[in-house]
């Protein structure tokens, strides 16, 4: 199944930084509450929901809802993810935490869909695609969409954006750079407005000529990136994190799968998200930081109705430049509402589906193509009822089979990775953070992957 989205720093002095607050169940509430949504709508989309709505097509055109759960996605995580590396400031215990917070569910929900998708299903692509070793490598190390490698899950070329992202974060966080997110976060939009879709895709592939050697290349680069940052030593850290970080931009920047524009979009989104955080605990003076944010936003609508259109639009698998502009304009509208209500208590349903949401990304898409035959679907019911019908039970099995999958998996390895952090702390003492001893107030718990149509 194809990929579907239809289709100025102001820094603030040490002794000024409030100490890290507690985490509270309503402080984090809205980013549960968020991430609930978003996973519910991306879920649907790939159900085709529309299809079975009479004013279905109208939003189609105008509206686009993998666009819309993609980028709310994003903003959450631009919002959590630096500050939960700078709360740490322990480059190390940000990795292990991330590793383990995202790779147990990714084999899992691998492994399940394997098992449970009817025999010729194109929704799972881990060795099939006439080069295993390229496919693992590339999977394996989360870059597979700029590495021109086909995704082992169709609903996992998000991921690679997210891995680039923490590269970009570490690299900034040692070197003392991570409170310019406003400048970072303008300059990654104004590189979408001005390039547009004038850079080609895959120009170090066709270049080179080899998928498998620019894999290898590119896998030997990143493991000591990797064992730098793992390193626990200062100076290792920040050259390994630097190396990650210079690898990431140059594979988006000439070897990205997605249009030049989209890229380069989620990159601003995701910084402008952190300049959210960044503002809300004073690091960044509120009105540069307003001017900063709106920029990016203008860029996201304006990048869709300049470049999304005829074979853009077909690449983004969009129906076309509104399509694009609604969504990305809703996507921080909502954002911006639940900040605005951040200090609300969320319902539990939404604060759980929050919780589940990462599963619920990995699992939909086989579980809706495993379901839909065993009860006769396609083609899709005639019958309002049967419509009914057919989406609550498909729901009812995703959530489910989601809760299952965090209790049983996301929740066990969690206190896996923390473990391990602590025996690795015990055998190698004392790890120095590379970066700022300042700790930006954040929350005190491992964040969840954005998870994304």
């Amino acid at each position: 199944m194809k990929k579907l989205i239809p289709p100025l720093a102001r820094r603030t002095p040490t002794a000024a930084v409030a100490p890290p607050a507690p985490a509270t169940a309503a402080r984090l509430g809205w980013l549960d509450a968020l991430r609930g949504i978003a996973a519910l709508i991306v879920a649907l989309h790939h159900f085709d929901v529309l299809r079975m709505l009479p004013f279905g097509g109208f939003v189609w055109r105008n509206f686009d809802m993998g666009v819309f759960g993609v980028m709310l996605f994003f903003i959450v995580s631009g919002y959590i993810i630096p500050a939960s590396l700078e709360r740490r400031g322990d480059v190390r215990a940000f990795w292990i935490g991330r590793i383990f917070r995202i790779y147990p569910a990714l084999i899992a929900g691998l492994a399940v869909s394997m098992l449970i998708l009817p025999a010729g299903d194109g929704s799972v692509a881990l060795l099939r695609t006439g080069d295993d070793l390229a496919s693992l490598v590339a999977n394996g190390l989360m870059l597979q969409d700029v590495l021109g490698v086909v995704n082992a899950m169709n609903v996992t070329w998000t991921l690679t954006y997210e891995m680039i992202f923490y590269f970009f974060v570490t690299a900034l966080f040692t070197r003392g750079l991570h409170r310019h997110s406003g400048a970072i976060a303008v300059g990654f939009a104004a590189v979408a407005l001005a390039v547009g879709t004038a850079l080609g895709t895959h120009l170090l592939t066709d270049g080179i000529g080899s998928t498998r050697l620019l894999v290898l290349v590119v896998a030997a680069i990143v493991l000591v990136g990797f064992a730098g940052v793992l390193s626990g030593n200062r100076k290792l850290t920040a050259t390994g994190a630097v190396l990650l970080g210079v690898t990431g931009l140059v594979l988006i920047t000439l070897n990205s799968r997605a249009p030049g524009f989209e890229t380069w979009m989620i990159f601003a989104t995701m910084f402008a998200g952190t300049i959210v955080y960044r503002v809300q605990h004073g690091q960044l003076a509120r009105f540069p930081g307003l001017l900063c944010l709106g920029f990016v936003v203008l860029a996201g609508v304006l990048t869709g109705w300049l470049y999304n259109r005829g074979a853009t639009a077909d690449a983004t698998w969009t129906s076309g430049w509104k399509a694009w502009s609604v969504a990305y304009l809703a996507a921080w509208a909502l954002f911006g509402l639940g900040y605005l209500l951040r200090a609300r208590r969320f319902p539990k349903v939404l604060t759980w589906l929050g919780a589940v949401s990462f599963s619920v990304y990995l699992l939909h898409i086989a579980l809706v193509h495993t379901v839909g035959p065993l009860v006769g679907v396609p083609p899709m019911p005639s019958s309002t009822l049967g419509k009914v019908v057919w989406t609550a039970l498909f729901l009812a099995v995703l959530l489910t089979a989601s809760h299952l999958m965090y209790r049983l998996v996301e929740l066990p390895m969690q206190g896996v990775g923390r473990r391990v952090q602590k025996a690795v702390d015990r055998r190698w003492p004392r790890p120095v953070p590379a970066g700022p001893a300042a700790r930006a107030q954040a929350p005190d718990r491992e964040p969840e992957p954005a998870s994304r149509s």
